[in-house]
C-alpha cells in the first residue's frame, strides 16, 4: 500500500517532536542533579544575615527569643540597672539592638575609653609606614619637664601603647597607678607593665608627631565618618590636663552610647564595616591580643582580677576567659564608661554614666549587667 505525502509528513513531525521532548527532559533532569554554584558577585543570603551593619540608625530586634534571649531575662536587667547610676546602655547582637536603656544619644565624656579608640586610630598609619612603632622617644625628640633619663628615652612607641615604657614621670591628669610605680630608671623599657597616664598621653603626642594630624581630626575622618556615627560633634573634643606637670595633655573624647556601640561593633567585625576595611584586620586582632598576661600585671593585686592588657584594651585572661568570655575584651573608663566585645556571643555591650554630675558605676556593678545578659540566654536556662 502506498503512503500519501500527507501521512509521511505527519509521521516525520511526530518523530521530531519525540526527539525534542526527550532532549528537554534530559536537560531538566541534568539541571536538577547538578550542584548549584554562586554567580560571581552575588552575596549569599546567609552571608548577609551573619553580617548586618547599621545604616543611618540601628535596627532593633523585635522578639528577643528569635535570637536566643529571654524577654523575661531582659526585664531583670532593667530592674537591676535602675539600681545603678547608668545613664545609657546598649546590647547589640549580630549587628542589631537587643536591648537599650536610658539616653543613648547623649554626648558625654569617655574617660579612659579614649585610649582604646586611639589604639584603633593607629592601625592604618602603622600599616602604611607613617607610624613606626619601633621609633624611640629619642628618635622623636620627645622629653618632658625636668627631662627624661637616658634609659627612659629608649622606650619605643610600642612600649607607650602597651603601658610598658618604664617611664614614671607624672602625667598631666590623674586616674592611673603612678602611686604604685617603682623608682624612675629602675625598669628597662618593655619589661614591666604599669597603667600610667604618662604613657597614654605621650602615645597621643607621638601619633600627632608622626602623622602630622590632630587626633580629633583623625577621629572624625578615619572613624566617625566611615562608620556613620549619628551624634559625632567635632567641637566637643578638647585636650586638657595640668601642663605644669607634663607637656602632654589628655585627649579626652565625647561620644554617645549608640556611637560607642558602633566603635565596639567595628572591633567585633575585625575592623570591617559593610565590606570596607576601616582598620586593618591584623591590627584589629593585634590590639586586643594579650601583651601583658594576668600573671604579669602590676601592681600585684591586679593579678587577682580577670584581665591582661593588650594595646590600650583590657583583655579577659586566665581562668575566667572561657565560654561566653572567651576572646572577650573591653575598654574601661572612669565613672562607668565601657565598650565590651564578646565575640563568642557575637555581642557588643556599651555602658555610660554621664558626668558631670559626679556619679559612677564601678566595674563590679557593670559586671552584674554582663552576668545578667549572659544569664538571659535561653540555651543557658
Amino acid at each position: 500500500m502506498r503512503t500519501s505525502p500527507e501521512s509521511t509528513e505527519r509521521v516525520r513531525r511526530q518523530y521530531l517532536r519525540g526527539i525534542l521532548t526527550a532532549f528537554c527532559v534530559s536537560l531538566l533532569t541534568l539541571s536538577i542533579s547538578l550542584p548549584s554554584f554562586p554567580i560571581e558577585g552575588r552575596v549569599e543570603a546567609d552571608s548577609v544575615q551573619e553580617k548586618v551593619f547599621p545604616g543611618e540608625s540601628w535596627v532593633r530586634i523585635q522578639t528577643p527569643e528569635s535570637v536566643g534571649y529571654s524577654g523575661e531575662g531582659l526585664k531583670e536587667i532593667v530592674e537591676y540597672t535602675k539600681t545603678l547610676n547608668t545613664t545609657g546602655l546598649m546590647v547589640v547582637v549580630g549587628g542589631r539592638v537587643l536591648f537599650e536603656y536610658g539616653d543613648i544619644e547623649q554626648l558625654s565624656y569617655l574617660a579612659s575609653v579614649r585610649k582604646s579608640i586611639l589604639a584603633m586610630l593607629y592601625g592604618n598609619y602603622v600599616a602604611d609606614g607613617t607610624i613606626d612603632l619601633k621609633k624611640t622617644l629619642s628618635d622623636l625628640e620627645m622629653t618632658d619637664h625636668g627631662g627624661l633619663l637616658p634609659i627612659e628615652v629608649e622606650a619605643t612607641v610600642e612600649h607607650l601603647i602597651t603601658a610598658r615604657s618604664g617611664i614614671y614621670h607624672p602625667a598631666s591628669n590623674s586616674g592611673d597607678n603612678l602611686a604604685d610605680a617603682p623608682p624612675r630608671g629602675s625598669q628597662k623599657p618593655g619589661e614591666y607593665f604599669l597603667y600610667n597616664n604618662w604613657d597614654f598621653n605621650a602615645a597621643g603626642a607621638a601619633f600627632e608627631i608622626m602623622t602630622g594630624r590632630n587626633i580629633y581630626d583623625a577621629l572624625e575622618t578615619d572613624l566617625a565618618q566611615p562608620i556613620n556615627m549619628q551624634d559625632f560633634d567635632r567641637s566637643r573634643h578638647r585636650k586638657s590636663g595640668n601642663l605644669n606637670r607634663s607637656m602632654y595633655p589628655a585627649y579626652h573624647m565625647h561620644l554617645s552610647t549608640r556611637d560607642m556601640a558602633r566603635v565596639g561593633y567595628l572591633m567585633l567585625r575585625e575592623g570591617n564595616w559593610g565590606g570596607r576595611q576601616i582598620i586593618p584586620r591584623d591590627w584589629a586582632h593585634k590590639i586586643v591580643s594579650v601583651v601583658t598576661p594576668l600573671e604579669e600585671m602590676n601592681p600585684e593585686r591586679m593579678r587577682n582580677d580577670s584581665f591582661g592588657y593588650g594595646y590600650m584594651w583590657w583583655v579577659w585572661d586566665g581562668p575566667d576567659a572561657t565560654g561566653p568570655l572567651k576572646g572577650a575584651y573591653t575598654g574601661k573608663g572612669a565613672y562607668g564608661q565601657y565598650i565590651t566585645v564578646l565575640p563568642a556571643l557575637d555581642m557588643v555591650i556599651v555602658h555610660k554614666t554621664a558626668v558631670p554630675p559626679q556619679r559612677r558605676t564601678n566595674w563590679g556593678q557593670y559586671e552584674g549587667i554582663i552576668e545578667r545578659i549572659i544569664a538571659a540566654r535561653i540555651e543557658d536556662n
